[in-house]
């Protein structure tokens, strides 16, 4: 799905790591929502509250996902998991484009 229609947009961003990690909210009817965002060169850890769905839309990163000692290289056209109440780490090498959806 290349765009999403009849949404709400929060427009304030949520910033992290001093910039390098910006989102937007986006709020369905169904009141499901989720974030599009950019992430800088760099690596970062998450924690996460629901279980996510991180869509790579453009770049390239490598996932370390919750019990794992392994990194999975991941670049734009594919995605990952991370369940709830867990931590995942990321070293993002270029630029990332990315929509995260979020399972309560």
């Amino acid at each position: 799905m290349s765009q999403f229609e009849n949404v709400t947009v929060i427009k304030q961003a949520n910033v992290y790591d001093g910039g390098k990690v910006t989102s937007r909210v986006v709020k369905f009817a169904d009141g499901s929502r989720k974030t599009l965002g950019i992430m800088l060169p760099g690596e970062y850890t998450f924690d996460t509250q629901a279980a996510e769905l991180m869509e790579i839309l453009a770049g390239e990163l490598d996932v370390q996902l919750p019990g794992s000692e392994d990194w999975q290289a991941i670049k734009g056209g594919e995605s990952f998991n991370v369940p709830a109440n867990a931590i995942f780490k990321l070293k993002v090498h270029s630029l990332v484009d990315y929509c995260c959806s979020y399972f309560e």
